[in-house]
């Protein structure tokens, strides 16, 4: 598990259900996904998103930031798990394993 600075680093997966039987509220499903582009999340599959985090207070940071765009339908879920968690995640195509997404490479100061 990577540390930085004495933090854990952590994953923030957002799982999400929203409608889209209508107009407005597909608007309101592109508009969130967007914002969760928009700050770094990418998608892990369908409805689900993850972003890396160098810390729990940055993952806080994000968490926030979702709270504060939440559609007015539908159910959203905000998951944190330490990076150690997130490599015992067990990936599926098929009957064929595939490895899990890894970390963004950490930017070094010389």
């Amino acid at each position: 598990m990577a540390i930085f600075g004495g933090l854990h680093t952590m994953w923030v997966i957002v799982l999400f259900d929203l409608p889209t039987d209508t107009k407005a509220a597909r608007k309101q499903y592109t508009l969130f996904r967007k914002h969760l582009l928009a700050d770094g999340f990418s998608m892990m599959q369908y409805s689900v998103y993850m972003r890396h985090c160098a810390s729990d207070e940055n993952a806080q940071v994000h968490a926030k930031r979702i709270k504060a765009c939440l559609p007015p339908d539908g159910e959203v879920r905000i998951v944190k798990i330490t990076d150690k968690q997130f490599g015992k995640i067990e990936v599926f195509y098929g009957k064929k394993r595939k490895p899990i997404e890894s970390a963004p490479t950490q930017l070094e100061f010389l």
